[in-house]
């Protein structure tokens, strides 16, 4: 029998190998692949969550939900396939992170307490960065992430714009103006985490495509990123202004120090017309003139951190030696995951609030608890002792100094960085740590497959394997 007539006495063999259902499995694939549940893990931090529990041992959000269906997809087939990635220096890195918390959980007061903790502490610094290194291929892996950042601050920074010109955005200075995007009253730092993050990702986008002599591309992620700097702005959080300003920063001077001198002229000359432009606004009567509700006087309390500072300074400095006193009572391995509250009161100086206030942007007037130090290397150095905190900046300061030949996320990691200093792991926003983390650890693990090339150097598509 021939192979002609043997191919037609199976019909439906050669129908399903080139049919319909065979060309569309691929895009099927590409479309759920471990990219793109990256890409997904991210926006979904937008999805709206309404008014929570503050006080609650454990919160799930949607963006929690996709980095554990990350996880699930990601992390299982990367073992199976014996990915080389697990005998690099990032995989210790990340093993003594799981070793520290995992002592300081059982020599805590309570470990059955400290075990939500643990559990959270493990998602966020080792599992899902992780997974996120096993996604994360290429560059066209790495773009898309990115695009994903820069797209979520996009849709929050058009709603805090929108709340700031509206009134309707959290309580602050006696009015309702402050931006907040989706994220409501009680979590008023996201949306600037989200934004800041966008921002400069936009900014890495816009240099990779100006390096490659894209210019239309340049051109558009460039504008992205200046009209992200107005949401920021409108979020009044100093710490956020303060970290994108260094990083992005370092991104330039890594990038092209030409450009950084050229920007830094102009970010001032816009940063100087668009103060005015906000602060005649607030004018107008938008709940944000006067006094500290301005983004004027919002950013001149930033050189104010002592004799004059304002209450949230104040309680800042005070939780930290809070942390300080909690942590000379256990130097070794700290009290343990989630056991900061019950220490606090015991150890915090009398003029300590007991609470902030929040209000606005659908919610009605809360009290939130100060359940951390707002620092998280005093929170590690408090709950993990010298153990912990020792692994945590080797992971930190080695995937940052490690992946420095990728510039954007090298940046995304030390706003981080910077912002860890007066603020710490909690609210929606999260799970961005772990996406960071994980990028800066597949720039290290795949060499220089994610670094932006030379103008003379052609981009690497696609490694080979992994």
């Amino acid at each position: 029998m021939s192979p002609q007539l043997g191919q037609q006495a199976r019909p439906g063999g050669a129908g399903l190998r080139g049919g319909p259902a065979a060309a569309l499995l691929p895009r099927v694939r590409a479309a759920l692949g471990p990219a793109q549940l990256v890409a997904l893990t991210v926006l979904l931090v937008c999805v709206p969550l309404g008014n929570q529990d503050v006080t609650a041992a454990v919160h799930v959000t949607p963006a929690d939900v996709g980095s554990l269906l990350l996880v699930a997809v990601t992390l299982p087939l990367a073992l199976w396939r014996r990915t080389r990635f697990l005998a690099r220096p990032t995989a210790l890195l990340f093993a003594g992170v799981l070793l520290a918390v995992g002592i300081a959980t059982a020599a805590s007061r309570d470990p059955h307490e400290s075990l939500s903790g643990f559990v959270r502490f493990v998602q966020i610094f080792v599992i899902v960065p992780a997974a996120v290194l096993c996604a994360v291929r290429d560059r066209r892996d790495l773009r898309l992430a990115l695009t994903a950042f820069a797209t979520a601050a996009l849709i929050e920074g058009a709603v805090g714009v929108e709340q700031y010109l509206t009134g309707t955005g959290a309580s602050f200075a006696g009015g309702d103006s402050r931006a907040v995007g989706t994220f409501g009253a009680q979590d008023v730092m996201a949306m600037s985490v989200v934004v800041s993050f966008g921002l400069l990702a936009a900014l890495g986008l816009s240099l990779e495509a100006r390096r490659e002599r894209r210019r239309r591309p340049a051109a558009w992620w460039g504008l992205a990123a200046a009209s992200l700097a107005v949401p920021l702005a409108l979020s009044f959080s100093r710490g956020s202004w303060i970290a994108t300003a260094v990083a992005a920063t370092l991104m330039l001077a890594l990038t092209d120090i030409r450009m950084l001198l050229r920007g830094t002229v102009v970010v001032t000359a816009a940063a100087v017309v668009l103060l005015g432009g906000l602060t005649a606004a607030g004018v107008v009567g938008n709940g944000s003139a006067g006094g500290e509700g301005s983004v004027t006087a919002r950013l001149t309390s930033i050189g104010q951190v002592t004799g004059a500072a304002d209450h949230s300074v104040t309680d800042r400095y005070d939780l930290w030696t809070t942390a300080g006193r909690i942590w000379r009572e256990h130097p070794l391995t700290g009290v343990g995951p989630k056991e900061f509250p019950f220490y606090r009161d015991a150890h915090a100086p009398l003029r300590l609030s007991s609470g902030s206030d929040t209000g606005g942007a659908g919610a009605g007037y809360a009290k939130e608890p100060l359940l951390s130090p707002h620092n998280m290397y005093m929170l590690v150095l408090s709950e993990q002792g010298l153990i912990g905190i020792t692994a945590f900046l080797a992971l930190l300061l080695g995937t940052a100094l490690g992946a420095w030949r990728t510039p954007v996320v090298v940046g995304l990691l030390v706003w981080q960085l910077v912002d860890f200093l007066y603020a710490d792991i909690g609210g929606t926003t999260t799970v961005l740590i772990s996406v960071v983390l994980g990028l800066c650890a597949s720039a290290i693990a795949r060499g220089g497959l994610l670094a932006i090339p030379g103008p003379r150097s052609a981009p690497t598509l696609r490694e080979a394997s992994l």
